[in-house]
C-alpha cells in the first residue's frame, strides 16, 4: 500500500536543494539520450565567457557575462556605460562574445531582457523573439530571443 500522507516545509534547505538537483539530474540523464551522451563530455559543463571594455582610462565603458554550454551561447549581462551608448560598444561587446563562442563550437545565442531594456537592439542583431512573458515582473514584459550564430 501506497502511503498519500506526506509532510510539505518551505525552509530552505542546500543539503535538500543539492539532492534534489542530482536526482534531478539523473531522471534527466536516464530520459534523455542527448544528455546522456553529453555526461562526461567538455561539453556537459557551463564555461564562462566575459568581454569587457574599458575606457581611455581603464574605467569599465561596458561588459558581457555569459555562458557557453553544449552548442549555445547565453548571454547573462550586457551593459554599456550611459556616457558610451549609441557608439556600437554594445554591439562589439555581443559580436565578440559571439564570436568567442562560435570557436567553443557554438552555433546558437540566447538572451533574456526586459521592454525596457534591449529588445530592440538584440532584433537589429540578428536575434528573434521566441518567448514573451506578460507581467514579469508585474507591468514588465520580458523577452527571450535567439540567434542562429555563423
Amino acid at each position: 500500500m501506497v502511503c498519500r500522507m506526506f509532510r510539505l516545509e518551505t525552509e530552505v534547505d542546500k543539503a535538500r536543494r543539492d539532492l534534489l538537483r542530482r536526482r534531478l539530474r539523473d531522471t534527466n540523464t536516464a530520459a534523455s539520450p542527448v544528455l546522456r551522451a553529453l555526461r562526461g563530455t567538455p561539453d556537459e559543463r557551463e564555461s564562462a565567457l566575459h568581454v569587457w571594455a574599458s575606457n581611455a582610462d581603464g574605467e569599465l565603458a561596458g561588459g558581457l557575462v555569459g555562458h557557453t554550454w553544449t552548442a549555445w551561447l547565453h548571454v547573462t549581462y550586457l551593459w554599456v556605460d550611459g556616457r558610451h551608448r549609441g557608439a556600437g560598444l554594445g554591439s562589439r561587446l555581443l559580436a565578440e562574445a559571439e564570436r568567442v563562442a562560435a570557436g567553443r563550437g557554438c552555433t546558437s545565442s540566447r538572451v533574456e531582457t526586459w521592454d525596457f531594456q534591449a529588445p530592440d537592439f538584440y532584433r537589429k542583431q540578428g536575434y528573434e523573439v521566441v518567448c514573451v512573458i506578460p507581467d514579469y515582473p508585474p507591468g514588465i514584459t520580458e523577452y527571450t530571443l535567439t540567434k542562429r550564430l555563423g
